[in-house]
């Protein structure tokens, strides 16, 4: 007789941000719909507000994400800093308290390329990490976090560890171990706080690999490392000492020549695996205008096109799991393309 199917399914689909394609990302409806499409992992970005509450939203600055510059109480809190060596101007997480986060509604972040969330502006609140955790509890199923934890140097250096916030978060939900009931994954673009958080949890770390540049916390203090040296055999064996898999950006696995035309694999999978890694890409779209050019119906950058070649593409490469913002086209992709192996 066979035992129960494992979890989680192998290729894993992660809810990037939930179903941003179909709800305002990171709210509770992009969630729970998520849930409904067959995702196997929520993924909320945590930043810090100033009394040390973690909220699920894709950056710090959140005046184009919300409706913050539509409340007066808060227009003294505009400013400009530079976060990650990047002068951003705007309204911050960390200048705001939970209470402040909460009034205010959130907004539609790609207007141009999803017309069909603009009329969900202000139906939706900024949600905390405890509440995407309760909404993962609550499924009819099992479903996970796969939490990431935004600029992490930054918010430290500014007395907010996030690592700290988050091992409290987990902790009073009892999910600071490998056998809880909502499995928790934690990545991160930074290096430094997985090392720091290696041995303080044996939950799921996966260090995350932009197209280019390199890890905050190497380039601040003057490690000439990119992303890309991350990449080498070497340098994988090396990270897994202290995490469980990476989380490249999708053309680090599937080369892009000119134009965006996919220029065959890199070898990356391989390695990473030899290094006994797991590998989970980002992100996966339905948009022309985030398809390799193999794969566009048309000349419209908002238009769906052909996102199942894409899929079947990256899970031929062999990768382990893949951040999608449409989860039922995820899902869908993964059925067809077992039914065929």
């Amino acid at each position: 007789m066979s035992g129960p199917a494992p979890w989680p399914p192998v290729p894993t689909v992660i809810g990037h941000r939930g179903v941003p394609g179909h709800r305002l990302e990171h709210t509770r409806g992009s969630y729970l719909l998520a849930i409904e499409q067959g995702a196997d992992y929520l993924e909320p970005d945590v930043v810090a507000t100033r009394d040390g509450h973690l909220v699920v939203r894709h950056e710090n600055e959140i005046g184009h994400t919300t409706d913050v510059a539509d409340h007066p109480e808060l227009a003294d809190r505009r400013t400009t800093k530079r976060v990650d060596g990047v002068w951003t101007s705007g309204w911050f997480t960390e200048d705001l308290t939970l209470a402040e986060v909460k009034t205010l509604r959130v907004r539609e972040r790609l207007p141009q390329l999803r017309p069909q969330n603009l009329a969900l502006a202000g139906t939706e609140e900024v949600l905390t990490l405890e509440e995407v955790v309760d909404i993962a509890r609550q499924a009819p199923r099992r479903v996970g976090v796969y939490v990431e934890t935004k600029h992490p140097s930054y918010f430290r250096e500014r007395g907010l560890d996030l690592d700290d916030l988050l091992l409290d978060v987990l902790e009073r939900a009892d999910l600071n171990r490998a056998d809880a009931d909502v499995p928790v994954v934690v990545q991160s673009m930074e290096t430094g706080n997985l090392r720091g958080l290696r041995p303080r949890t044996p939950l799921t770390l996966v260090q995350l690999m932009d197209r280019k540049g390199a890890p905050w916390d190497l380039e601040s203090t003057g490690d000439p490392r990119s992303y890309a040296d991350l990449t080498t055999g070497a340098a994988l064996a090396e990270l897994a000492e202290h995490v469980d898999g990476i989380g490249p950006n999708k053309t680090l696995v599937i080369a892009r020549r000119t134009g965006h035309w996919l220029d065959g694999e890199t070898g990356l999978v391989a390695r990473a695996h030899a290094a006994g890694l797991l590998v989970h890409v980002w992100t996966m779209r339905d948009e022309n205008n985030f398809l390799p050019a193999d794969f566009r119906t048309s000349t419209d950058r908002a238009a769906a096109g052909d996102a199942a070649a894409e899929y079947r593409a990256f899970f031929d490469a062999g990768v382990d799991g893949v951040f999608s913002d449409y989860a039922a086209t995820a899902v869908a992709a993964r059925q067809a393309w077992l039914a065929g192996h």
